[in-house]
């Protein structure tokens, strides 16, 4: 192998000597080829350029359609929103017309009437009507006499010496009902407490 390498390094150099021009045009064509790729170089990172360019116009178009969706989903839910919150009573109110009918007609007949019975009846009809209606809709009244005091449900009015010993610490009457809407505290009651 080594007698193989010596022998074309020997040839070359015998080619060199012999033939001076074939050395020139070999180095020329050298330097052409040198030249070409040097320039297809350039083309290919001209072209990568212009790659990165064209992939870098698609992501921020991309950007942008994903911040402008962003912009109208977040603006459409503001709207809605508001729109909830201006016709969130509004099947409450739908429900409470009815009873509003029924005290108009019930103070109508008040003007005129002679038998308090019957406008203490009709009234009574009108409470249930409205207490039916409103615990549909999920409000519900706390009991709370005789219950012991809870500071969660109950707003303490004053204390007052307790009639019994068992009733120290309990409610021992109520000055303002307390409700639930949906087993969740809406009012607190207002208590009167045994001390």
């Amino acid at each position: 192998m080594a007698l193989l390498a010596m022998n074309f390094n020997d040839m070359l150099k015998k080619k060199k000597t012999d033939n001076p021009e074939t050395t020139e045009v070999t180095g020329e064509i050298i330097d052409n080829n040198a030249a070409d790729i040097d320039q297809q170089a350039d083309e290919n990172a001209k072209s990568a350029e212009e790659v990165l360019k064209e992939e870098l116009a698609l992501a921020n178009d991309k950007y942008l359609r994903l911040f402008a969706e962003f912009d109208n989903f977040r603006r459409r839910t503001t709207k809605e929103r508001v729109e909830l919150l201006q016709t969130a009573g509004k099947e409450v109110i739908v429900s409470m017309l009815p009873l509003l009918d029924d005290f108009e007609r019930a103070a109508k007949s008040m003007e005129n009437a002679t038998d308090i019975n019957a406008v203490k009846e009709g009234v009574q009809l009108v409470q249930n009507k409205l207490i039916n209606t409103l615990s549909q809709k999920g409000l519900k009244a706390m009991e709370t006499k005789g219950q012991p005091f809870d500071a969660d449900l109950h707003e303490a009015i004053t204390n007052i010496p307790a009639p019994t010993d068992d009733l120290k610490g309990k409610v021992i009457d109520e000055m303002e009902k307390g409700y639930y809407l949906n087993d969740k505290v809406i009012r607190f009651a207002k208590v009167i407490v045994g001390a």
